[in-house]
């Protein structure tokens, strides 16, 4: 991620996902391990069918730092992946970019469409052919990847529940039609594992 800053805001420039390559080994609902990739065209067909796709700090929903309708966020999809151009005025934001703290991009999103396939032994592989796409989130210090490409990898279930997945801070699920934490801590040791 290319970070500028500038007198009131900063100016960051980089790839939310690289599209076609595998995630880091993820678990689903049955304790299953899967990796996942997200299929090429997927994220601009996403784009293309939203009128508005919010910027967040951390995936906190009360942290918007704005939208594609508000104009200081644009995204597409190129050849490589979703690419994020956005100009942020937020003072925390921008200490964080000063004090070098800002880790790069994640997403949260929908599943709507995927197919999988065998991956090798107790591994598949899931294709995520097509999604809505909620938002995209400037990342700081608190997380690991899960795609490499991204500092933490963000997905909702068709309950419309956002999973965040890090071995650095303790994950909680949020119902988007609530906005309550559900206790995740049980599966800590399980998400922990994921990392070794």
């Amino acid at each position: 991620m290319r970070i500028e800053l500038r007198n009131d805001s900063v100016l960051l420039d980089g790839y939310v996902n690289a599209v076609a390559r595998d995630s880091n080994p993820m678990l689903n609902d049955q304790g299953e391990r899967f990796v996942e990739q997200i299929v090429p065209k997927t994220f601009q067909r996403a784009i293309e069918k939203t009128d508005e796709i919010f910027c967040l700090l951390d995936h906190i929903e009360n942290r918007v730092l704005g939208s594609t309708k508000q104009g200081n966020i644009e995204l597409w999809e190129d050849n490589i992946g979703l690419r994020a151009i956005c100009e942020i005025t937020d003072s925390e934001v921008i200490d964080k970019a000063r004090a070098e703290k800002l880790r790069g991009w994640s997403f949260g999103f929908e599943m709507i469409k995927a197919r999988e396939e065998p991956a090798g032994e107790n591994l598949k592989r899931r294709f995520v052919e097509d999604l809505n796409l909620l938002e995209v989130s400037i990342i700081d210090d608190h997380a690991i990847p899960a795609y490499s490409g991204t500092s933490i990898e963000t997905r909702a279930d068709k309950n419309c529940r956002i999973e965040y997945r890090s071995l650095h801070f303790k994950p909680k699920i949020f119902d988007l039609r609530h906005a309550e934490p559900i206790d995740y801590s049980e599966y800590e040791s399980v998400i922990a594992s994921l990392g070794q």
